[in-house]
Formats: structure tokens, sequence, C-alpha cells
């Protein structure tokens, strides 16, 4: 069976920088080529057209909207609904060339699935199994809190769940709201977790550590770790809060948080609380990293990443780092697996007992998040529940 992987329009496959869903999205089609699967990768036009798989159809869209708006103002929204429509029209096409049996189109944005559904007729739809990836951290929260986001913003992912074939999802509190409180089927709905990609992400050799940390400056330092955006959902004040004064403690430590800007405020937030507690030299920010060496580099220097987000569907850092070798600390407000790469804390005095009694070693984090997420077993978890 035909599987088109769809990716979002955001950035291009392969993202440079970091998308977790372009990423969940170029993955899939890898596993999916190694599985011998007949997978197409359905992208935004890309200025050199290289989107490092083998089979692609490129949706056209003008030049000016083919950069990455980091802001997610008024131009992404825009740019999101003209990608949608030139893929609703692309798609309507390849449906149309199919002359026998169903195709699976799997989306990951409500964009790109909403207006496929409003432009196409009922008729060429039933050509197609359609599946729908929600990657939406929003629905990993308390009804009572969230709806009113959800009806405000996220009405046209309730209208696509409710007329998709197969939701899949990435925690179970998604699975409970969207089934309890916007009318998906529970016949429908599949949690399956993301994966991790073993061979980007790896130990590197203690002299590999030693020259990235002296690339960055930071020889003879130990170091703790935050990869995502910067902005108030991600939390990045709160691992500061928290290290504070074991950094004042340990002047040899240091924080390093790597992502895209979303909030210039927030970023000003972070480093003017750093300079008040005179802890600003030991608090740095890395700027955007692209996946792969670069991120690779970042988890192997930790001696643990931070994860404090408020909100999130799934934490593909959390594996990638223990690839790496490299366990996180967490809030327990957030859905993940019990796993020793995974270590939960409740309170400040927990924290600080857990960030100085050691960690699990390198080869009991990588073995465990490379046996429990492989992309291959994802990649045909969802393709038998398609097909199944």
């Amino acid at each position: 069976m035909k599987i088109y992987e769809i990716a979002t329009g955001y950035t291009p496959v392969p993202a440079k920088m970091g998308a977790a869903t372009e990423i969940v999205v170029e993955e899939l089609v890898k596993a999916f080529e190694k599985m011998n699967e007949d997978v197409v990768l359905v992208d935004i036009q890309n200025e050199d057209g290289n989107h490092g798989c083998d089979r692609v159809i490129e949706v056209p869209v003008p030049s000016k909207y083919r950069t990455t708006d980091v802001s997610l103002g008024l131009a992404h929204k825009l740019k999101r609904v003209i990608y949608s429509v030139n893929l609703a029209v692309t798609l309507k096409k390849e449906l149309r060339s199919i002359k026998d049996g169903k195709c699976v189109l799997h989306f990951h944005n409500q964009y790109n699935c909403f207006f496929f559904l409003l432009l196409t007729s009922k008729k060429i739809r039933e050509k197609a199994i359609i599946a729908y990836t929600n990657h939406s951290y929003i629905w990993q929260g308390k009804w009572t809190e969230i709806e009113g986001s959800i009806r405000k913003r996220y009405f046209q992912e309730s209208y696509c769940m409710r007329r998709a074939d197969k939701v899949f999802v990435l925690n179970e509190m998604t699975a409970d709201n969207i089934t309890q409180h916007v009318n998906v089927s529970k016949d429908k709905v599949v949690l399956i977790k993301n994966g991790v990609n073993g061979e980007v992400y790896h130990p590197l050799t203690d002299e590999q550590k030693e020259i990235s940390k002296k690339g960055m400056g930071l020889e003879g330092k130990r170091i703790f770790g935050q990869v995502g955006s910067i902005c108030e959902r991600k939390n990045q004040l709160e691992s500061v809060l928290l290290l504070a004064p074991l950094l004042k403690k340990n002047r040899n430590w240091v924080f390093c948080f790597a992502g895209g800007v979303i909030s210039d405020e927030y970023l000003k937030e972070i480093m003017s609380y750093s300079g008040q507690k005179k802890i600003g030299q030991q608090v740095v920010y890395l700027g955007e990293l692209p996946p792969g060496e670069k991120l690779n580099s970042i988890y192997n220097i930790c001696d643990a990443m931070l994860f404090p987000s408020k909100q999130e569907a799934f934490g593909l850092v959390i594996t990638e780092a223990a690839a790496a070798g490299t366990p996180t600390l967490m809030h327990p407000n957030l859905e993940f697996e019990e796993k020793s790469f995974c270590l939960r804390f409740n309170t400040k005095e927990e924290f600080e007992e857990k960030i100085t009694q050691g960690f699990p070693g390198p080869s009991k984090c990588r073995q465990e998040a490379l046996e429990s997420y492989g992309w291959e077993a994802v990649a045909r978890r969802y393709l038998d529940s398609c097909v199944g």
C-alpha cells in the first residue's frame, strides 16, 4: 500500500532547526524506506530540492513564503494556509492517479488536513485511508484549563480528528481529552510514542567530548543542559531557578540551553535573573542548533538534561539525549514512561538530591532508549494500525 507522509510546511525536511514534527516525518519516511514500503514524502518546495529521501513530491509555494517564521505570527499563518491549499490540490491529483486499491495519507498538521478535507470531495477521499497524528502539546492538559484554547485555536484539529479514519496520539491525556470532549471515536484512536535515531544520537568518546567542550569554552566544567524553543512553555527559567543555589555553590557548574527564540522578552528575563543571582557567567545560551551532530555534542557534554516544560505531547529530546547516553531530570506533571534515564522530581529538595546523587551510565541509558523507541518499530505500528 502506498504511504504519503505529509510534512507540515513549517520548514522543509530534513529540518535544519529544532522542529520536532518535521523530525518525526523524516524518520518515518526513512524507516518505511528501510522496510521497503512504498512511501512518498510530500513536502513544501525546497530551494535545493534535497529532502534526504528517495521519493518526494514538492508542493509549490511563492518564494517569499518558503522561509521559516519562528515568531508564529500572521505571516506564519498565511504561509500555512497557502501551503495547505496547494497541498490539497497536489493530493487530489495523486488520488485521481490511483486506479486500484487505497493509499494512506498521513497528516501531521491541522491546517494541512483541514484544507484537504474542505477542498476535496468525498468520492476522491474514498481512495485514501486518512491518518492524522496529533502532535499538539495543548491537548496534554486538564480540560478545564485548555478548553478555551481548543475552541479558539484548535477547532480545525478537532474537525480533522473527527473525520480521520485513524487518529494517532502521543500520550494518554490527549487520548482522553479528544474522546471525552470533542467526540472523536475511541475505536480509531491509537497511542504510538515517537522514536529515536540511534545513528544520529550516540555517545562520543571522552576525547571527543573534551574537544566539544573546548570549542565552547567550557573546559573543566560540569554541564547541565536544556534543548527547546525559548519560551515560557518550555520553562527554561524554571531550570535556572532550580539550579541557582547549586551553581552558586559550585562555580565550575554551568547551565547551557539551546533553541530558537520564540520570545525575546523571555530570553531577557532568563539572563536578567541570572545576573541578579550573580550566576550570569554560568548560564550560557548556545543559540539554535540544527538536529544532528551539533545537537548530539550538546547531549554528550552534559551530565544531565533538564526538562521542566509545562506542556508537551512527547519529549523527543528525552529519547535523543538517552540515545546519546545522557539522562533527563523532569517534572512529574509530564507524561512519560518509567525509564532509568528519566529521573522525576517533585520538589526543589528532591531535584537537588537527584542531581547530586549520580546518574545511570551512558550504556544503560542508550540501551534502554533504543530498545523502547526504535523508529522502524514505530513505523510498523503506524502501518499495521492503518491497514490491519
